[in-house]
């Protein structure tokens, strides 16, 4: 399986317009090779670098999304809230809201980690946190994409 966005490449610096310094919506996500088994796809987007890259303390989650269909080619930019495929959820970001929260680190270069699950189930139909839907992937992973984008507030 492989992810990857139009607006950014792997290892890249993400655009301002996806964080909290520009319009703060989701980024265009495309994905390919989903297993032909997949009942359902997954994404969690995290930051590993919180607060301060030279002294992480915590994974900062920045969007929870599952139940995406197989089927699906991706996510268009904006997607969040207004254009998810149906019978997604989107779950509980670290602002405890729902939905897409930007990049916004405080001091340094932060890493964004989106996390594409192919699974082999769908999950019960309601919000949850990245930690809730972890563990309700367990055991059911087909395969997994990753790619990371970069992000510095520009002070």
């Amino acid at each position: 399986m492989r992810l990857h966005s139009p607006a950014f490449s792997n290892g890249s610096r993400m655009p301002s317009r996806y964080t909290c310094e520009g319009q703060d919506i989701s980024p265009p996500l495309i994905w390919t090779n989903v297993p032909a088994t997949a009942r359902s796809l997954a994404l969690i987007v995290d930051d590993p670098d919180a607060p301060d890259p030279k002294a992480p303390r915590m994974i900062w989650t920045h969007w929870v999304v599952h139940d995406l269909p197989p089927t699906a080619p991706g996510l268009p930019e904006g997607a969040s809230g207004r254009m998810m495929p149906e019978g997604a959820v989107e779950g509980y970001n670290d602002w405890k809201r729902i939905g897409y929260g930007g990049p916004c680190p405080p001091i340094g270069e932060h890493r964004y980690f989106f996390r594409l699950y192919a699974l082999d189930t769908e999950l019960p139909a309601h919000p949850m946190t990245r930690s809730a839907l972890l563990d309700a992937m367990q055991g059911h992973i087909l395969a997994e994409a990753v790619l990371v984008g970069l992000y510095e507030k520009e002070r």
